[in-house]
């Protein structure tokens, strides 16, 4: 299955090089001005319409361009026929969970800070469902490429580039997410054994 999309793809932080240097990592994703949140909104507004319907899309074709993603998937880790996904109820409410996210998110455009509240719980929930931040940006990538159908003639380059900001400025605080919570875990992990009483130390 072929999709077009221009430009630098959304996965393009990833990859082999998944760990950059700090200073990298933390370059601030370029924001979205006021027009392109305006052609997001009213695109999401056709979308919402085919919201399931695109869920399926998204994940089935992320399945088929990256494989390793199933891994992530307890349900659909040992699926071959990726053609049983598309009635797959399990698969129609995940789907449908990462819809209601990318709903959430276009309700916040105006409010930048919930937008970044938002955006980093699901990073930190990330974490602990071990989901590695190199799988953030292919759903953005699929996402582009299911709705382009949908939205037929109303897709244009400039809504192409909207869109694409916005996943990669969420899928940037995702990671942040996921790396706090990771440190988190990890200072956890060491105060809990410093606090561990040493055995060879207890008196008999």
């Amino acid at each position: 299955m072929g999709c077009a999309i221009s430009g630098s793809d959304l996965t393009a932080a990833s990859g082999p090089h998944e760990r950059r240097d700090a200073d990298e990592h933390h370059q601030t994703p370029a924001q979205l001005t006021q027009h392109q949140i305006h052609i997001i909104k009213e695109s999401w507004k056709v979308i919402q319409e085919d919201i399931a319907k695109v869920g399926i899309i998204m994940f089935v074709r992320l399945f088929e361009t990256h494989p390793e993603c199933k891994d992530v998937f307890f349900l659909f880790r040992d699926v071959e026929d990726l053609e049983r996904l598309r009635t797959s109820r399990e698969l129609r409410a995940h789907g449908l969970r990462v819809m209601s996210f990318i709903e959430k998110s276009v309700a916040r455009l105006d409010q930048s800070d919930l937008l970044q509240t938002l955006a980093l719980e699901l990073g930190r929930s990330h974490y602990r469902y071990n989901a590695s931040p190199k799988y953030y940006g292919y759903v953005g990538t699929e996402f582009i490429c299911a709705v382009q159908p949908i939205l037929k003639d109303k897709w244009t380059p400039e809504l192409e580039q909207a869109w694409k900001t916005l996943f990669q400025y969420v899928t940037h605080i995702m990671k942040d997410g996921y790396l706090e919570e990771e440190k988190n875990r990890r200072n956890q992990a060491v105060t809990s054994t410093k606090q561990r009483p040493d055995k060879r130390q207890t008196a008999i």
